[in-house]
């Protein structure tokens, strides 16, 4: 900001667009299945939205549903409908090799 003299309205203004833009290339650009034996899969879902007013917590958005290989880097994301054990399973089977260790992010890290 200081720098390139612009002011935090800005910042957070391309921050926004930055991460949407990531998004979308990351939705359509992932790979077919990560894992496999011996390979370890971190899964994780966040709701992507905005807040009301830009504070307090978020009130419009779209669930998304992801993983990343460890050893590889390689990364998926898809929206999903919703957060039931049915739909998250039915994704891991589509996006995750049999035989991969999964992990699942703890909350608040």
């Amino acid at each position: 900001m200081n720098k390139l003299q612009i002011g935090t309205h800005t910042v957070t203004d391309w921050s926004n667009f930055i991460r949407e833009v990531l998004e979308y290339w990351v939705i359509r650009n992932s790979p077919t299945k990560l894992g496999g034996i011996d390979k370890i899969v971190e899964i994780d879902e966040a709701k992507f939205g905005k807040r009301k007013y830009n504070r307090g917590r978020i009130v419009d958005g779209e669930w998304v549903f992801g993983g990343l290989e460890r050893s590889s880097k390689k990364v998926f994301m898809e929206l999903v409908p919703d957060r039931s054990a049915n739909t998250l399973l039915q994704m891991i089977k589509r996006k995750i090799e049999p035989g991969t260790t999964i992990v699942r992010l703890l909350e608040g890290l």
